[in-house]
């Protein structure tokens, strides 16, 4: 078993749609705790680590990786005890028809759909969630309008490539927490390693947290897009496997020339393979660290993934480990 899947059965497999993380904060913090001086969770829910620098004019580094995903709330419950819900976070009704999905609770439940609605015409609307009771009564000892749900599905690897749901973004947490391991003893920056809230409903978390740290540098670690498939809908230059993104734009930023060439330069002395990502569509936490305070350099390494936003998300582990060593390179600059 490789490191990165090791990593990402333990991040990935915590409970932590959007606004409620504290499960996967748990994980990780208790996997960061000996790769750094100190810990803390501010009023959002972000995840603070630092690793204190030693230069005397020493400058800030963070790095941020969204730890929520996307899930599903319960809004009604009917007679006969099937739930209606609505999106956490960006989803596509297609991607949800016969999926399991999972409560706080443990509760198990299957999205299923009206099927006397004509394809053509089905929305969200449509789809309802089946946890196997005869009614409303014994539906509501089970769950209650305001539950979240995720998606419950086994993540699994196989020839070098993972598969799962929540690549977006508990691999960008599992690239921080490589990243972090590969640091020296002494860096001359202060390095943050932040692992930030509710990116999915609005990228709430990461700018409170550049704004109390005020980096110097900030680089964002999230998915991207592939352009890999066969007929995909708009080109696009990414491909799985052939090594981590480096983002020059998305519908949110545009990543900072510096921070560019900074991880395009590391990468090539350090021989690790890089392209160039433009997504058209989306953003990320990159757009709230450069716009913190007064702005800061803000950049993005991306993980090229597949299938983003649905029970099977899939990326390369070669991409993932070649990424924590960009990240590290750069902090201990």
């Amino acid at each position: 078993m490789s490191k990165v899947f090791e990593y990402f059965k333990q991040v990935g497999g915590a409970f932590g749609p959007s606004g409620r993380e504290d499960d996967v904060r748990e994980v990780i913090g208790a996997m960061a705790g000996d790769l750094c001086d100190d810990i803390q969770t501010d009023a959002l829910g972000n995840l603070i680590c630092r690793k204190k620098g030693t230069a005397e004019d020493k400058k800030k580094i963070m790095f941020a990786a969204h730890m929520d995903s996307i899930g599903v709330v319960a809004t009604f419950i009917d007679e006969k005890g099937f739930i209606r819900f609505s999106q956490v976070g960006g989803l596509s009704w297609s991607d949800l028809i016969n999926i399991q999905i999972r409560f706080a609770n443990g509760t198990r439940g299957v999205i299923s759909v009206e099927e006397k609605t004509p394809w053509r015409e089905m929305t969200q609307g449509n789809l309802f969630i089946d946890i196997g009771v005869k009614d409303k009564e014994d539906a509501e000892r089970m769950v209650r309008v305001g539950d979240f749900a995720i998606f419950e599905a086994q993540p699994f690897t196989q020839n070098g490539v993972l598969c799962g749901p929540y690549l977006d973004n508990r691999i960008g947490c599992v690239t921080l927490l490589l990243a972090m391991e590969q640091l020296p003893e002494t860096v001359p920056s202060d390095v943050y390693f932040v692992f930030t809230a509710q990116e999915e409903v609005g990228l709430r978390g990461a700018g409170p947290a550049a704004y109390a740290i005020q980096p110097d540098l900030a680089i964002a670690v999230d998915v991207t897009d592939t352009g890999d498939l066969p007929e995909q809908k708009y080109p696009m230059a990414c491909e799985m496997g052939k090594g981590p993104a480096v983002k020059i734009m998305d519908s949110s930023v545009i990543c900072s020339p510096e921070v560019v060439k900074l991880l395009d330069d590391t990468a090539k002395a350090l021989d690790i393979p890089t392209q160039h990502e433009i997504l058209k569509f989306g953003g990320t936490d990159t757009a709230m660290l450069q716009k913190t305070r007064m702005g800061a350099l803000a950049g993005a390494v991306s993980i090229p993934t597949r299938y983003i936003h649905s029970p099977s998300e899939m990326c390369s582990e070669a991409d993932v480990e070649n990424a924590a060593k960009l990240l590290a390179a750069v902090a201990s600059k």
